[in-house]
């Protein structure tokens, strides 16, 4: 005696096609392509229910073999497509994910999301990608706008660090934030140890022989530039009589501000033999303006940046930097997130910090002797 065979569709093949033989070309030829065909035109054509058609496309079941192959060819006939968001409805998956930064200008940010959709891209998922603006009204109505949408979010947290975001915070929702210099009791996050890298910058300056090192700081509130400044200061702090922070140039990450600050130092009497600009862009503002004046870096004015941001490398000069692994921080927010989405609710939360590194290229000389 012959037993049936039956097909078992497990739950990790999502397309049978590449799975099955083609059906035999002999039977009966139905009608072709069907504009915006359905899973019930599909169903009436293969002559099964609209669940066993549901369960040979979602590979979740078990179901005759000669069943699977009509089925199949039925989708291929029709032209149908398999609806993901009302697919969604029955797995409460989106295989979508959410990410908000507070700003979408420059390298740093271009970074981040190269990394996110990378690794995003290599799990299956979309990005849906938006920016708050530092804005925490914005920010409450993006979350909004998001639920329901996506399966988890990474969330860049605001210049002041989050403190008067969390209570609006997605609880439901997987949530990894960036950033964020506290460890938050309710989400995992990941954070780049700021005050190390600009500590490691001042003192390799230190090191060369510089004692008049200017700081271009970030924005006022920023919990990354605070940190910065930190470490700035706590190189001369260990470095006790002889070595003093100053001057402390304001400044906003943006590069029209690196030149601003730059116009500055380039025009006082005493100007310092280095500068650490609190990032690259602010750095590269400051590379214009020195040059403006006819100062060369490195020999009149060493040069350090934070970030590593691609063009770093290829400037004239090429730059003297703290480096962070920005688009693998995207991509390991993006693992982490994914991890809690197959877990589920944990009972506790990770907190990861990035170590930065230094570095090392032309945009800095030790002190010069006439000044040392």
């Amino acid at each position: 005696m012959v037993g049936c065979n039956r097909l078992h569709l497990g739950p990790c093949s999502h397309d049978l096609r590449s799975r099955l033989p083609e059906p035999p070309g002999d039977g009966p030829r139905a009608r072709g392509p069907v504009l915006n065909a359905t899973i019930r035109d599909v169903a009436r054509e293969s002559g099964v229910s609209v669940a066993t058609v549901s369960r040979v496309i979602n590979a979740k079941g078990t179901v005759r073999q000669e069943t699977a192959h009509r089925v199949l060819e039925t989708v291929r006939r029709l032209g149908y497509t398999p609806h993901h968001g009302a697919r969604s409805l029955t797995t409460r998956r989106t295989r979508t994910l959410g990410v908000v930064l507070p700003d979408m200008h420059g390298d740093f940010f271009s970074e981040i999301i190269r990394g996110i959709d990378l690794a995003a891209r290599a799990a299956g998922y979309h990005v849906l990608v938006s920016g708050s603006h530092s804005d925490l009204t914005e920010l409450s109505s993006l979350l909004e706008t998001l639920h329901g949408r996506i399966d988890g979010l990474v969330l860049m947290t605001p210049g002041d660090g989050g403190d008067s975001l969390r209570p609006s915070l997605p609880r439901r929702i997987p949530t990894v934030l960036l950033n964020d210099p506290g460890d938050d009791a309710a989400h995992d996050s990941i954070r780049v140890d700021n005050r190390r890298g600009a500590r490691l910058a001042v003192d390799h300056l230190l090191d060369l022989g510089h004692r008049r090192i200017a700081l271009i700081a970030g924005p006022a509130g920023n919990s990354d530039a605070a940190e910065r400044c930190r470490g700035y200061r706590d190189a001369f702090a260990a470095r006790g009589r002889g070595a003093e922070p100053g001057p402390e140039l304001p400044g906003d990450f943006r590069e029209e501000s690196g030149f601003r600050a730059g116009i500055a130092l380039a025009t006082r009497g005493d100007r310092p033999t280095a500068v650490f600009a609190s990032n690259d862009a602010m750095a590269i503002g400051c590379l214009a303006a020195l040059r403006s004046h006819g100062l060369r870096v490195p020999e009149d004015v060493s040069l350090v940046g934070f970030d590593d941001i691609p063009i770093a490398r290829f400037l004239t000069p090429a730059l003297t930097t703290v480096r962070v692994p920005i688009a693998e921080v995207g991509g390991r927010a993006v693992e982490r997130l994914l991890e809690l989405i197959e877990d589920g609710v944990r009972t506790f939360q990770a907190h990861e910090v990035v170590l930065p590194s230094l570095a090392l290229r032309e945009s800095v000389a030790p002190v010069p002797e006439t000044v040392s």
